[in-house]
């Protein structure tokens, strides 16, 4: 059987199509730490290979001679919360069931429930690590050093979380004959970062003062886009079936060198679209399209983790002004910032450093998900095509973008302020119901690619219509809002130079500047106009 992109689970090298995990986390600079005796930090977005990584670095050690590698799963501990006996139970088990997995080391299960008849609960997990350190099947008389790999360390919270990161460090003196010579703690966010609630003393605890043992901090990043073209080029050379330049591209826009999106892309056109499985035919650009599109409405569980962490308000904090375009983001607490780099949400983009959504999809993903109420309210009440599709004489199958805006402007007249005022992302609110209304051109067969993000006080639509034939249309939408502090005149100016230059950044042949005013003192009258600007841009005033 030919080998398949994995888009589930920790890579299987003789199934899948793999990058090297070794590579991945420089395994030199890792040696280093790890014969220094150090206790460090690996962390990663959720799905970007961390589990893969940790299950190749145990491979390669308990293949030598100088050490003994275990890696163990501590997830089972969160059920329990803060019920630490329980918790403790529950994280002793994973050890139990590591060691005579990946160590064929049976003697844990004896000795633990041993010890529990004669002693204290709260520290099992140290009882557990330190029999591991000192016990080795192969060299009884002369153990050698172990490396503890934990992940899901971050699955725990309070109590139960200061209790493991407490324990590790009370045994860290005794490495590396009765500790392991090296703990690699995994888990989405640094150690440093975390903020823990203890309930047994009401008060915040940081995890650097739960665990200051810590020597260094190693992110494991996104595929680089020569590593995304290795990988594609696996299959090719396995199957035959190229990725036209132009599908390479894409992958690389789209998913900005993400695991599991670029690996759950090529699973699609590889597998899923069952006349891709002729070898012989070519993956181009429009099938990479549409199986992007696919991507973003399937919910699938990557994405659907991500959209639940928008709810979160440190999340929210960061993510709002950058959706509204804004021109700054204010006095957003730094945390809040490195939360949502480490969730994988948002990345500084170089050379700038600016602050951007991290891949072309969740920028699709994130509006999308925010007006799912909206879309499914104008979808229930107006047909689907009918009145914007070929109206007012154009040209048959010619989407008619005037008469959508028009309509856009008299719903928003009437049921804006309802709308807005239930938006957790009130800010964006203007821009999002525009989107959601002209999510109808996706649905309808057309696209749409959106471009927004802190500092450009702004956010842009390219309409594609239709989607997947020619000749298209190609039609662009600037979004600005006017605050209270922002000269009207000077809005439309600067708008309508932004619109002109992104009309011919994306060759369009229709330009539109949509400018909200949320002025309090201004009737809806004075607000809602449309009139045709320099050079064929025309304004939408709502």
């Amino acid at each position: 059987m030919e080998k398949f992109f994995n888009n589930a689970g920790p890579q299987l090298p003789a199934d899948n199509y793999t990058i090297d995990p070794l590579r991945r986390i420089k395994l030199p600079e890792l040696q280093d730490l790890i014969d220094q005796k150090r206790y460090f930090v690996l962390h990663a977005p959720r799905q970007t290979g961390k589990t893969t990584s940790l299950y190749a670095l145990m491979r390669h050690f308990n293949a030598g001679t100088q050490y003994r590698a275990l890696y163990v799963n501590i997830e089972a501990g969160q059920a329990h919360r803060e019920d630490l006996q329980h918790a403790m139970a529950s994280i002793c088990a994973s050890f139990i069931s590591a060691a005579g997995l990946h160590l064929k080391d049976s003697s844990l299960g004896t000795a633990y429930y041993a010890w529990l008849k004669e002693s204290d609960r709260g520290d099992a997990m140290k009882f557990c690590i330190a029999h591991l350190s000192s016990h080795d099947n192969a060299q009884p008389d002369n153990p050698r050093p172990l490396i503890l790999m934990i992940d899901e360390i971050d699955a725990l919270i309070g109590d139960t979380l200061i209790s493991v990161l407490r324990q590790i460090r009370a045994g860290y003196a005794d490495r590396p004959g009765a500790f392991p010579q090296s703990v690699i703690l995994c888990g989405v966010r640094d150690v440093r970062d975390y903020r823990i609630h203890s309930s047994a003393t009401k008060e915040i605890i940081t995890g650097g003062s739960a665990f200051n043992i810590k020597a260094d901090s190693i992110r494991l990043g996104n595929f680089s886009e020569a590593e995304v073209n290795e990988l594609y080029q696996q299959h090719t050379d396995e199957t035959g079936q190229v990725f036209t330049p132009e599908a390479r591209e894409l992958v690389w826009a789209y998913t900005q060198g993400q695991p599991w999106l670029v690996n759950a892309l090529a699973y699609d056109v590889t597998f899923r679209m069952r006349e891709m499985r002729d070898r012989s035919i070519p993956i181009t650009g429009e099938i990479m399209r549409q199986a992007k599109e696919r991507m973003v409405l399937s919910r699938a569980t990557h994405l659907d983790q991500l959209i639940d962490k928008l709810q979160e308000p440190r999340v929210y904090r960061v993510i709002a002004p950058m959706v509204a375009g804004q021109e700054s983001m204010g006095d957003i607490p730094m945390d809040d910032i490195e939360y949502c780099i480490d969730l994988g949400l948002v990345r500084r983009a170089v050379p700038a450093k600016q602050l951007v959504i991290s891949n072309d999809i969740y920028r699709e993903v994130i509006p999308r998900e925010l007006t799912s109420v909206a879309q499914t309210n104008f979808a229930t009440t107006h047909a689907p095509q009918a009145w914007y599709i070929d109206a007012d004489g154009t040209p048959e199958g010619t989407l008619n973008l005037p008469r959508l805006l028009t309509a856009f402007q008299q719903f928003y007249r009437e049921h804006s302020e309802h709308w807005l005022k239930g938006m957790q992302y009130r800010e964006a609110g203007p821009q999002l119901l525009l989107q959601a209304y002209l999510q109808r051109i996706v649905n309808g067969g057309g696209r749409i690619e959106r471009e927004y993000g802190l500092g450009r006080g702004r956010t842009d639509l390219y309409i594609i219509w239709p989607a997947c034939a020619e000749p298209r249309q190609r039609l662009v939408i600037e979004i600005k809002v006017k605050r209270a502090k922002d000269s009207l005149e000077t809005l439309i100016e600067k708008g309508t130079t932004q619109t002109l230059e992104y009309q011919q950044r994306c060759a369009a042949t229709e330009a539109h500047l949509v400018v909200f005013d949320s002025s309090s003192d201004k009737s809806w009258d004075d607000k809602v106009y449309d009139r045709a600007l320099a050079a064929g841009v025309h304004l939408w005033g709502c």
